[in-house]
């Protein structure tokens, strides 16, 4: 006598004959998993943003020498500060230091910090200097240009980045999407600055504005050194944002 033959049936088609009918489904992933994504797309976020800072930083610099414009000068070397921010995650979720938990977080949130009080410290003595000598730069369209495209693509990275933090539950890396978020304001003021100057002639725009984003960049750097940036629960299994 036959055995009556049944079929196995697969998830996405197909079937195997001989086995009784049952449903394969997909097993579901892993929350280490999950988390080793999120990781691999702070890292991809990370060295994207690098390399853009690193054109932006030679387009600035480059112009701003040509036009005398100390602004942008110091906008070029706000986007080494942004490089090394980035570094900065890129080597908290790098090798050993993945899941090394809040000693290493720690560290890279200083280290965020600490670059932001370099920033707002050359951005105020260079826009303090230029109020008081007077200095006039010339127009720099190229400037003006950079500005105009950076204004709206770093919100976005920032954004990108703090969303990634915030479920890595990583102090750092939203303290990192912050100062991103500062390259957006300071492009906003060179764009003001720039403009000011090249259709109204009001040379001193630019280093007012500055100031202010000095300040913004004290006030982002504080928070950061006390750990206060991510303002969420961490996961259960993440380091905690404090």
């Amino acid at each position: 006598m036959l055995a009556k033959m049944t079929h196995v049936r697969l998830v996405g088609g197909g079937c195997v004959s001989g086995l009784p009918l049952v449903e394969v489904r997909p097993r579901p992933v892993p929350r280490s998993a999950e988390r080793a994504a999120l990781m691999r797309r702070a890292r991809l976020l990370a060295w994207g943003g690098n390399a853009w800072h690193v054109i932006e930083f030679a387009i600035a610099v480059a112009a701003g020498v040509a036009a005398g414009s100390i602004a942008l000068v110091g906008f070029g070397l706000d986007s080494l500060v942004e490089v090394a921010a980035g570094t900065v995650i890129v080597w908290l979720f790098t090798g050993r230091r993945v899941g090394a938990g809040e000693a290493a977080e720690r560290r890279a949130q200083q280290l965020i910090a600490a670059s932001f009080f370099v920033l707002a410290a050359y951005v105020a003595v260079e826009a303090g200097r230029d109020l008081i000598g007077g200095d006039h730069p010339q127009t720099s369209w190229v400037g003006i240009g950079l500005a105009a495209v950076t204004a709206p693509t770093m919100p976005l990275l920032a954004r990108a980045k703090r969303r990634v933090g915030l479920e890595l539950g990583s102090s750092a890396t939203v303290s990192e999407s912050a100062q991103n978020l500062l390259c957006a304001y300071l492009s906003i003021a060179l764009l003001i600055g720039l403009g000011a100057n090249a259709l109204a002639g009001w040379w001193w725009a630019d280093p007012l504005a500055a100031l202010v984003i000095a300040a913004v960049a004290v006030r982002e750097g504080r928070s950061s050194w006390r750990g206060d940036a991510c303002g969420c629960c961490a996961p259960a299994d993440g380091p905690q944002c404090r």
